[in-house]
């Protein structure tokens, strides 16, 4: 197993350490959570990075980062959903994208064609990136002057969400000739 994949593998452990810090009752158990987030979401760029500079491109890696990636937001939201964070819609827009793209990826791929991601699609997954920071840290600091940087980012979010998903779906029926 290549360097990129264990980079991978390590992201998909730490979700449910992650998900320990944030769930059980324990002392700033939330800021372990999101700093233990953070640092599994940074390992995303690291593992696409490590494989195309080392040339270790892989079918296991083209299969795993995405899986470790939807994990993780996934856990992340079911989490804050339960947790009253984070209004269930929100949560299902987001997942429901992640589903509806993944589908569209495997119709396209059965096709042959691979479908990268955008860059409207990379600016999504940081904006949830930094929502859920956000609503895992409680908008501190920003909490301490009213400022409600939270409530924003989870909107860019839902926007750059829908909006990465329309794109992609009008990106592969252009390739695919739907009408």
């Amino acid at each position: 197993m290549n360097l990129a994949n264990r980079v991978t593998l390590v992201r998909i452990l730490l979700v449910p350490v992650f998900l320990y810090f944030l769930l059980e009752n324990i002392p700033y158990g939330t800021y372990i959570a999101a700093g233990i987030f953070i640092i599994a979401a940074s390992t995303d760029g690291l593992d696409g990075y490590l494989a195309r500079k080392r040339q270790e491109v892989t079918n296991l890696g083209k299969l795993l980062d995405p899986l470790a990636d939807k994990l993780l937001i996934t856990a992340a939201l079911v989490s804050l959903v339960e947790s009253g964070v984070l209004p269930a819609w929100v949560a299902i827009v987001i997942i429901s994208r992640e589903l509806a793209v993944t589908g569209l990826r495997a119709v396209a791929a059965a096709e042959g064609i691979v479908v990268h991601a955008s860059n409207i699609a990379k600016l999504k997954t940081i904006s949830q990136i930094v929502a859920i920071v956000g609503l895992l840290i409680d908008n501190y600091p920003f909490s301490l002057i009213g400022f409600p940087f939270t409530t924003i980012a989870v909107w860019v979010a839902i926007i750059l969400t829908v909006w990465s998903g329309v794109e992609y779906f009008v990106r592969v029926g252009k390739v695919l000739h739907w009408h």
